[in-house]
């Protein structure tokens, strides 16, 4: 009787193990996961910090196009829309992307990652520098093409960019001109 007993609970408990494990995979588990001697050579060279990549064209004001295809959203910052088919460009958009454009387009840059690989539509989230060391996230929030937005968990480089857009403000470049957008949509 108690060997049927103890089967039975040994039985629960390794259900209990199981799920718990497969709970602890499936939620804590990384979303990008790598074994270095299973790797795949075809993999983008984008998806390792540090990789220089050239821009095949600016999408607007926070994301480019690499010659792969791969789309690129810069970290930490957030440029007025100006190509959602849904509504018209906000306040200074073209300004932003025409910005964005003449910083990179044609040029190699060198990508990095924060905390998060990529956003919920799928592009690439990383700090995009130029090859003479020009940190173009910060640019464009310093010239005030951009706002200071950090998004969990991608914060490293939050003050930075906070206090880029409090001199953007202070100095009324770009979007915090009285001319321009003043600070709104």
């Amino acid at each position: 009787m108690f060997s049927h007993l103890r089967a039975w609970v040994f039985g629960i408990v390794v259900v209990f193990l199981l799920l718990g494990m497969t709970y602890a995979a499936v939620f804590f588990w990384p979303k990008t996961f790598s074994i270095p001697f299973l790797k795949d050579d075809t993999q983008s060279e984008t998806s390792s910090n540090g990789e220089w990549v050239l821009v095949a064209r600016v999408i607007d004001g926070d994301t480019i196009e690499l010659e792969d295809g791969e789309r690129v959203r810069y970290v930490g910052v957030n440029a007025p829309e100006s190509v959602d088919p849904r509504r018209r460009a906000e306040c200074f958009g073209r300004e932003a992307s025409a910005f964005n454009e003449s910083l990179v387009e044609g040029k190699r840059v060198r990508l990095e990652r924060d905390i998060s690989d990529r956003d919920k539509y799928g592009r690439l989230l990383r700090f995009v520098y130029l090859e003479d060391g020009t940190f173009v996230n910060e640019v464009l929030v310093r010239e005030g093409y951009a706002s200071a937005t950090p998004y969990l968990p991608d914060i490293s480089k939050e003050d930075f960019f906070r206090e880029a857009e409090a001199d953007a403000r202070k100095n009324e470049r770009g979007l915090w001109r009285e001319d321009t957008c003043n600070g709104k949509k």
